[in-house]
């Protein structure tokens, strides 16, 4: 039987908010029921069951001690805090940028088929201005980046549609304008970083595509390091 995923939902990221509030990013914070309970306006059984549910959905480790409890953010709910950090700037902020730093890696192959047909390469002259290079250029994120990578979503964003062919549908996805910077110093645009709009993707790592192959444009070899700037700017 496939386990059952605990919902996290808007009450509970409040109260994650303030567990990291009170200093639970950087390491164990003690809390008590009764106190998140006045601060959430909520009752002493309802902070309890918040609690217990970030706990089960892997956003908090906790140790119950007497007179109250030890909780820190974990990894997935500093992600989960980040996403809505991002959510925020979209609808507050008219410009940003992020910078992600991670080491060239070779790929599957899988970037060089999707890209070249013609429903996506029709989509990206259009929408990005240019014809891609036939194939990605894959980086595997430092940990830094990994948690920066959830801003994307605050970045201004070109959309590539869905389409069909001989009975397949071919998944959309969505580009972010970026700029690459070498080791050398060298930098090269435009550039964008692709994202399938898929379910599970990967967090760790981030597919990039240019109108030339970027290896050879920049020199890079494998587990070089690149920084890639991405903003509305680009």
């Amino acid at each position: 039987m496939a386990e059952s995923v605990t919902a996290v939902g808007h009450d509970e990221l409040a109260t994650l908010k303030l567990v990291a509030l009170d200093g639970g990013l950087t390491g164990p914070t003690k809390v008590s029921c009764s106190g998140l309970a006045d601060r959430l306006a909520a009752s002493n059984q309802t902070a309890s069951r918040r609690l217990q549910r970030l706990e089960k959905a892997g956003y908090l480790d906790r140790e119950v001690v007497s007179d109250g409890q030890w909780v820190t953010v974990t990894e997935s709910g500093e992600r989960a805090l980040r996403t809505e950090y991002s959510d925020y700037k979209r609808i507050f902020e008219t410009e940003s940028e992020l910078t992600l730093t991670g080491s060239v890696t070779s790929g599957m192959g899988e970037g060089r088929h999707y890209i070249s047909l013609d429903g996506y390469m029709e989509q990206f002259e259009t929408q990005l201005g240019y014809e891609p290079f036939a194939g990605t250029l894959n980086v595997e994120l430092d940990e830094k980046s990994v948690r920066t990578r959830a801003g994307l979503s605050s970045i201004a964003a070109v959309g590539i549609e869905s389409w069909e062919s001989d009975d397949r549908t071919f998944g959309a996805a969505t580009c972010y304008a970026a700029t690459i910077s070498a080791p050398d110093g060298e930098t090269y645009s435009p550039v964008h970083i692709i994202v399938p709009d898929r379910t599970h993707h990967d967090e760790q790592s981030i597919e990039l595509i240019a109108p030339d192959k970027l290896r050879d444009a920049l020199s890079l070899a494998d587990d070089e390091t690149i920084t890639v700037t991405v903003g509305d700017a680009y």
